[in-house]
């Protein structure tokens, strides 16, 4: 399947080949989700998606490791090099060295012309993770999420394709990886505590009498405090509102495209279903949306999918 992908991408040069099929087995074992919309796309598009999640979830992975005392040092030193072996090659042209996630995807990058800013951005985010904890308000967090979502969603517009400018679809894509990232704050707010960040507007929790300490207790104790319950659900609406913010945008993408991205705002969106659902007890089960209801909304999405190709043409 992933041969037929890169022969339908135009890759052809083996180690090439060999970065895109790293990133798609990343995308598969990471992003459950996102994977399964994907293989909505016209298989031209897929590996250029693969590359995208790939890098970032490699820039991630380093912020997750080293446990030592030097943990952030050592981070710091590692994303600074995961950089400029980006920039070095993405503008001069430089080899991208051992890592296939750099390699797959400056091969995107110069492919559908995507800006070497929306990566600056993004890494710049990564960077606010080795050193800021929490968020005092809404628009400290704003900052935070352009960079480490809002980019994303603008990086894949040429890949989706546009039925007119790209600058007009721009804001609708940028909201769904915003209401993706609210989403996921909401379900892991135990597993970022944990590792001692908290992804809510400080001055927001707050105003509910909420605060860090009383987040770990619910952590302790395994339970949701009536005030976090509260805070969440104001949380749970502005995430909400980023949704609808983002479905006007669909019309405005290729049609072909159209029923991957409704696969996954659907499927993203249900977590936040799940979340009230178990009436925000967060801190005791995860909110996910379970194996047969993935599936049922992506088979939906493949007869939508492969009715727009026949109409449109695919890729």
């Amino acid at each position: 399947m992933i041969g037929s992908e890169l022969d339908a991408a135009g890759v052809r040069e083996p180690s090439l080949r060999e970065a895109y099929r790293k990133c798609r087995e990343i995308n598969a074992q990471h992003g459950k989700t996102f994977f399964a919309a994907t293989r909505l796309l016209a298989p031209s598009q897929r590996p250029a998606v693969h590359a995208l999640y790939g890098f970032a979830r490699r820039a991630d992975d380093i912020l997750d490791d080293f446990d030592d005392s030097r943990g952030n040092e050592l981070r710091a030193e590692q994303l600074q090099k995961f950089s400029t072996q980006l920039y070095d090659s993405l503008g001069e042209g430089k080899p991208c060295g051992d890592d296939p996630t750099l390699t797959a995807v400056v091969d995107t990058a110069r492919k559908y012309d995507i800006g070497w800013d929306l990566f600056d951005d993004f890494l710049g985010s990564m960077r606010m993770d080795l050193t800021v904890t929490d968020y005092p308000d809404r628009a400290a967090l704003e900052r935070y999420m352009y960079g480490s979502a809002e980019v994303i969603g603008l990086q894949l517009l040429p890949i989706l394709g546009t039925v007119g400018s790209r600058e007009d679809a721009a804001p609708h894509a940028a909201a769904l990886g915003k209401a993706f990232q609210l989403t996921n704050f909401l379900r892991d707010v135990d597993e970022d505590l944990r590792r001692g960040r908290v992804y809510l507007p400080a001055d927001e929790l707050a105003a509910h009498g909420v605060d860090r300490d009383v987040l770990s207790w619910c952590q302790a104790n395994r339970r949701t405090d009536v005030r976090v319950r509260s805070a969440l659900a104001e949380q749970h609406a502005v995430a909400r509102a980023v949704y609808t913010q983002a479905w006007p945008g669909i019309e405005k993408l290729d049609p072909a495209s159209r029923p991957c991205v409704v696969v996954a705002l659907k499927l993203y969106s249900e977590i936040l279903d799940r979340i009230e659902e178990i009436d925000f007890e967060i801190f005791s089960q995860r909110a996910t949306v379970g194996k047969v209801r993935r599936l049922t909304v992506a088979g939906a999405g493949v007869a939508r999918a492969w009715g727009a190709r026949l109409r449109h043409g695919s890729r």
